[in-house]
């Protein structure tokens, strides 16, 4: 049977997709019909991968500008290879940490319409937020204990984003640090079955 949804996975700064696989696997008896996608990010570094350098000041517009080439065109593979490329509107990314930084950049851009984006310990780089990509609906959850990305940039991300007429939820997590909890898990699962019905 053909997969209905498709959900790729965006792994963090020197990481690499394989170790969200288990992640994968936990949600596959809640979403049957799912496909998951978990590739690597297309930079290398000194340990694992990366979607863009963090030298000199990580969240320059023109940085992260650079690399969307490579992003989208590691996002339309995937589609390509999956069968998905006519069906943006069943098609959820769920990125961590870097990964839900570029992901969160795909959508305030404009240029991704999808199904529904998962950002967990993100942010959203400084950038004017385009409207084009509003029935995208999102859930940044965040740890309250984050030492790494402050959970007070997911909070601002919701702002802007609901400024701009997206449909966010936001879930700020009492002393979760940087990392995806169980239950911010749950709250994720969740919200993919509801978004992607």
């Amino acid at each position: 049977m053909s997969a209905k949804i498709l959900v790729i996975f965006l792994h963090g700064i020197g990481a690499s997709g394989s170790q969200l696989l288990p992640l994968a696997s936990s949600w596959r008896s809640t979403l049957p019909d799912a496909r998951f996608a978990t590739p690597n990010a297309p930079y290398l570094r000194s340990q694992g991968h990366q979607w863009f350098s963090v030298e000199g000041n990580p969240l320059s517009p023109d940085r992260i500008r650079t690399v969307r080439g490579a992003f989208d065109a590691l996002i339309n593979g995937i589609l390509k290879t999956e069968g998905f490329q006519e069906a943006h509107h069943r098609v959820a990314f769920v990125g961590v940490s870097q990964g839900a930084i570029i992901a969160l950049d795909g959508i305030a851009s404009g240029r991704w319409q999808i199904g529904a984006l998962v950002s967990f310990a993100g942010l959203l780089p400084p950038q004017p937020v385009s409207s084009d990509s509003k029935s995208t609906p999102i859930l940044l959850v965040h740890g309250q204990n984050d030492r790494s990305i402050p959970a007070a940039t997911s909070t601002s991300a919701a702002m802007q984003l609901r400024i701009a007429g997206f449909k966010v939820e936001l879930d700020i997590e009492p002393g979760v640090g940087h990392t995806i909890s169980q239950t911010g898990a749950r709250r994720a699962l969740a919200f993919l079955q509801k978004s992607l019905a």
